[in-house]
């Protein structure tokens, strides 16, 4: 991880948030996209997951659902831009690097003005920003933190213009000019200072992210997830809980098996 990381994260825990889910068991179930969610952080430099809380369908995915370790760098998908939640995470002595999009926040300027998001995307040279931002929490207070925003490379960004029409297809509404527009820009926000963190570093922290991705794989290939567990709720909860505190306490001792030479892992 060291060698993706920027050098101004080194000596900083590295957490990125996110979450999984199983499906429950039944036809019921099934009908009404029940589920049980798995609330994760996993943290870099280890590599590893260090925090899993189970619920319910009826539990959303928050920034701040799990602990803050001091001096950490939170990093999350856009589904997390919640303003109320990043200020918790920032008094708690954390910072993020969260994605966003054009219309995930009530975007302001230092004076509490309405910011154009797609404005300033359309205004941007060198198909770059980075520049102070604000947003505006749910009681009118308003956080200060720093816009981040490039534009992808044309294949990738001709790619999200088509997931943009087929979803807006699929969910039968209308798709506006400026969702295809900002379609063609990866947007963070971030409480990492410009002057310890360049525009770059903080791309690279980001790109990070997928890294959690990954061990949700593995999650639920190496100790058995990938199907619903029991009808009954109450033994299908005990037997996801047993299978994360397994994957807690055998993680440290798979990755060691994996970097062992093949002559030791064969023994």
């Amino acid at each position: 991880m060291d060698a993706a990381a920027p050098a101004a994260s080194r000596g900083r825990l590295i957490r990125i948030i996110d979450g999984t889910s199983v499906a429950k068991a039944g036809r019921r179930a099934k009908r009404q996209s029940a589920l049980w969610r798995i609330h994760s952080a996993f943290d870099l430099p280890a590599e590893r997951f260090s925090f899993f809380e189970l619920t319910d369908e009826r539990d959303g995915e928050t920034l701040d659902r799990i602990p803050v370790v001091a001096g950490e760098i939170r990093l999350a998908d856009r589904a997390y831009l919640q303003p109320d939640r990043i200020a918790k995470v920032l008094a708690a002595g954390g910072d993020v690097v969260v994605r966003g999009k054009w219309k995930g926040a009530r975007w302001r300027d230092e004076n509490g003005h309405v910011v154009d998001l797609v404005g300033l995307l359309r205004k941007a040279r060198n198909g770059r920003i980075d520049r102070p931002i604000w947003i505006e929490c749910k009681g009118g207070d308003v956080l200060a933190l720093r816009l981040v925003a490039v534009r992808k490379p044309e294949k990738a960004a001709a790619e999200a213009r088509r997931k943009a029409r087929r979803d807006a297809q699929r969910e039968g509404y209308t798709l506006s000019k400026a969702t295809l527009e900002a379609a063609d820009w990866v947007i963070i926000v971030t409480s990492l200072s410009p002057k310890e963190f360049s525009t770059e570093d903080i791309l690279a922290l980001y790109r990070l992210r997928w890294r959690i991705e990954l061990a949700f794989k593995r999650l639920k290939s190496v100790i058995g997830l990938k199907g619903p567990p029991g009808y009954d709720a109450r033994s299908a909860r005990s037997y996801i809980l047993a299978h994360l505190l397994m994957i807690l306490l055998l993680e440290p001792s798979v990755d060691e098996l994996e970097d062992s030479p093949p002559a030791l892992a064969a023994a």
